[in-house]
């Protein structure tokens, strides 16, 4: 894995606390270097609290501003000219650190990483990518989820692109075989109200015809539980009923923990049935665990930006840091480059081409 990785210490709600607390497990599992960024005298007073930090590879950086959930995106982007993520974004950019996470504003992120590190070439728009777990134990991703409220087919288009080389890269090598048609490539599919190709909003019915002609395995549309059932690899919608997508599949997940804790602790006899499924319910509890999968990465920019929830903890934060780390070693924004360039005449002639 690279070695340094940029920690926003002031994104998350609970700031900085498990920002530090993530840092430390990352450093220490990963062997990683983990430069914090923020306030200098808050971030060291929260790093003294673990004795053990100091003996890691775990640095201060000092940023005098940071930016709060509260803040309007484009007003504090520009405002706050020494914000906590603006100097992690330019540490990537300089070269100084492999990638960048944070906890913070998602659309303060996403602008200050497009002015930063700006996109790629052929990129209109960088797409958040969020992991979810499917029924054979597999994955599968959704893209957007939430950076892009409003697109065009042409946005969409670039996002199946930029999903399926994201998949391959960082997902590929663990999928059976039989995961795989028409050559082992991913199964791209357009989320939308049902499986026939009329069905959906006009940016549905547009996108499909636009996806159908690239050299993708495009699998057409697919309804909200394929995203769990195996049946389909890459997901692609819009970044407004991706992340509604997102925040409900995560409130059911909580809900399903919850519950099936609840009626294990009801009766004797289930509480003895809990003790000896304990290693089973942790698995369980782990595979569908959001803050196992470390954050959505940024598709598209100059650098890696890894986008996690304001309410991470610190396993959240710590798998984020390798998401990072792991983006970076298997360059994926150099293949994502290389994929929509030689897809650029497909592409081209799927916007030419009349879409009825």
């Amino acid at each position: 894995m690279p070695s340094v990785i940029a920690l926003d210490a002031m994104g998350s709600d609970r700031a900085p606390k498990p920002e530090i607390e993530g840092a430390i497990h990352a450093a220490r599992n990963y062997g990683m270097r983990v430069l914090l960024i923020g306030p200098e005298a808050t971030v060291k007073a929260e790093l003294e609290r673990h004795p053990a930090a100091s003996r890691l590879p775990i640095e201060v950086v000092h940023a005098s501003e940071f930016i709060t959930m509260q803040d309007k995106a484009v007003q504090a982007v520009r405002a706050k000219r020494d914000s906590s993520m603006r100097v992690g974004l330019r540490l990537v950019r300089e070269g100084r650190a492999a990638g960048f996470v944070t906890a913070g504003n998602t659309g303060a992120a996403m602008a200050t990483a497009k002015m930063v590190l700006g996109a790629l070439h052929g990129v209109d728009r960088p797409a958040l990518a969020a992991v979810f777990p499917t029924a054979p134990g597999t994955a599968a991703i959704l893209l957007d989820v939430g950076a892009n409220v409003d697109c065009k087919p042409h946005n969409l288009e670039q996002f199946a692109v930029m999903g399926e080389i994201y998949f391959r890269s960082m997902f590929g090598h663990t999928m059976p075989r039989s995961s795989f048609s028409a050559g082992k490539r991913p199964r791209v599919g357009l989320l939308s109200i049902g499986e026939e190709e009329n069905k959906g909003n006009e940016l549905t019915r547009k996108s499909f015809q636009v996806l159908k002609r690239l050299p993708l395995n495009f699998v057409g549309n697919v309804e909200g539980r394929d995203l769990f059932n195996g049946h389909v690899e890459v997901v692609v919608a819009d970044g407004f009923v991706g992340n509604v997508a997102l925040k409900i599949s995560e409130g059911v997940a909580n809900l399903v923990r919850t519950a099936l804790k609840e009626s294990l602790r009801a009766t004797i006899t289930s509480q003895v049935g809990a003790m000896l499924s304990r290693s089973a319910f942790a698995h369980f509890k782990k595979r569908i665990d959001h803050t196992e999968y470390g954050g959505a990465p940024l598709l598209g920019l100059k650098g890696v930006c890894i986008i996690t929830h304001g309410s991470s903890n610190a396993n959240a934060i710590k798998n984020a840091v390798r998401v990072a780390a792991e983006f970076a070693e298997r360059h994926i924004n150099q293949s994502i480059e290389q994929g929509l360039a030689a897809l650029r005449p497909a592409v081209a002639e799927a916007v030419v081409a009349p879409v009825h």
